[in-house]
């Protein structure tokens, strides 16, 4: 006969939490970030101890009477075994100096129960047997990611924590680097003034034409923050290759003409730059998925599992409308409307900014001015509703010949503006709309800030 194990639990580091806070009121500062009434496996802990919260969140002193008040105020104190149970918690510990240790044995013996607890809804998972085994697989993840995380349906709460909270992350920042706690930088200095850089749980989409060089500043941004920042970086490429993807970035790093990097064609003093390229770009923490069919629910399980691995700091789709449906015999419309939610779910489920890459449609060319619009947004108006920020690459050269530029303007005050690109801000849910210029180099396929007075110069 198979004898049924007891779930893992330490009653007596329950009690001495209990008993350290009855000692000194203070201590409670030291476990109330981290540790929750429903982490004590007994019933009576558990109501000493939300006790204890109560008492915390009015801002009144936590010992022994207060307590045995709290929990006779609403109904429990009979319940627990009466204020003698109090003073027998007292008695067992002398002082409350190691409360920490005492409540990280608590807190360590519920993610064990609550991983127990996993198991079975992952077991319930795969005895459904359910067609989409992909979908199951996900399903599985979200649980286990819940416990490691040890997040589920937040309850809600007041606004006083809610601003504990975010006056608790202001503080950090100040004693931390530039950008580490709540954004990073794209490498564009203009453009980062402009968006404060690009915020974590913010759903970015960078728009445009086919040949305007979005894919490209896409690519420059992922270097910027991988190689400039040692931030890391996950690349999920459903247009080009991976091989590609490395020959735009070496063609961009080495400043060696794309063509030739692409076609293996270069001379010694090219190769010797292509060399140097490399060793720079492979200690990068950059990872590139180049799965051309590919799922939001693959992509969300890729994305967390590098993320309890490397903590990414951004992730980048290029692009949003090849992204694969969930076979839901849906309209493109909705599928894309779904899709875009997925990708701001994850945004904030790891709290990482997202930068998604988007077509626009063919209403760009029919207009007189060329300029992107919200509503050129293609196949999706919640392209628009859930992004955070939405940005726009718009170059005049190629919709304009230096003859016809000529025509129509003073080119003595307005020079052609050769490889000269409008980055356009045209939402920003937490800022500024506006724009600023980049010179794009096509032959090495990248970005490079401008310096003021020197638009018209390649």
């Amino acid at each position: 006969m198979v004898q049924e194990k007891l779930p893992p639990q330490d009653v007596e580091a329950e009690g001495a939490v209990i008993a350290s806070l009855l000692i000194d009121s203070d201590s409670i500062l030291k476990v109330v970030s981290f540790l929750k009434d429903e982490d004590f496996s007994s019933e009576i802990n558990q109501l000493v101890y939300r006790a204890c919260l109560s008492l915390y969140q009015r801002n009144e002193a936590i010992n022994q009477i207060t307590v045995a008040h709290e929990l006779m105020r609403v109904g429990k104190l009979e319940q627990v075994g009466g204020a003698a149970y109090l003073s027998h918690l007292i008695s067992t510990v002398p002082t409350s100096l190691h409360i920490e240790h005492y409540a990280q044995i608590v807190s360590n013996m519920a993610v064990m129960r609550r991983l127990i607890a996993a198991a079975g809804q992952i077991a319930a998972v795969g005895y459904e047997a359910a067609p989409d085994v992909e979908a199951s697989l996900s399903k599985s993840e979200d649980i286990l990611f819940q416990v490691r995380t040890r997040r589920g349906f937040q309850d809600l709460i007041p606004i006083r924590d809610a601003l504990d909270q975010y006056f608790e992350k202001a503080g950090q920042a100040t004693t931390t680097e530039e950008g580490e706690n709540s954004y990073v930088l794209s490498g564009f200095t203009a453009l980062d003034d402009m968006l404060g850089g690009l915020r974590r749980s913010d759903l970015i989409v960078l728009a445009a034409r086919p040949s305007m060089g979005k894919t490209s500043l896409a690519l420059n941004i992922a270097r910027n923050v991988a190689v400039t920042q040692k931030s890391c970086v996950a690349l999920f490429s459903l247009e080009m290759s991976c091989e590609s993807v490395v020959q735009r970035l070496l063609s961009s790093e080495s400043g060696v003409d794309f063509k030739f990097v692409r076609g293996g064609n270069f001379t010694e003093r090219d190769e010797a730059k292509i060399m140097e390229a490399s060793g720079i770009l492979s200690e990068a923490p950059i990872y590139i998925d180049d799965s051309p069919q590919l799922r939001t629910v693959a992509m969300r399980s890729k994305a967390r599992r590098l993320h309890f691995e490397r903590n990414i700091d951004l992730i980048i789709i290029d692009y949003i409308q090849l992204i694969q449906g969930e076979g839901r015999n849906e309209i493109r419309v909705q599928e894309l409307s779904r899709i875009t939610r997925s990708l701001k779910m994850l945004a904030r489920e790891l709290n990482t900014p997202v930068l998604a890459i988007s077509q626009l449609s063919r209403a760009v060319e029919w207009r007189p001015s060329h300029v992107p619009q919200l509503s050129d947004l293609r196949e999706s108006g919640t392209i628009e509703q859930d992004a955070d920020i939405v940005l726009f690459i718009y170059r005049d050269d190629m919709y304009f010949s230096e003859e016809d530029w000529a025509k129509i303007h003073d080119i003595e005050n307005e020079p052609y503006p050769s490889g000269v690109a409008d980055v356009i801000i045209a939402k920003h849910r937490n800022g500024p709309l506006g724009q600023t210029k980049l010179r794009f180099l096509n032959k090495v396929v990248k970005f490079k800030s401008i310096e003021p007075g020197l638009i018209g110069t390649s």
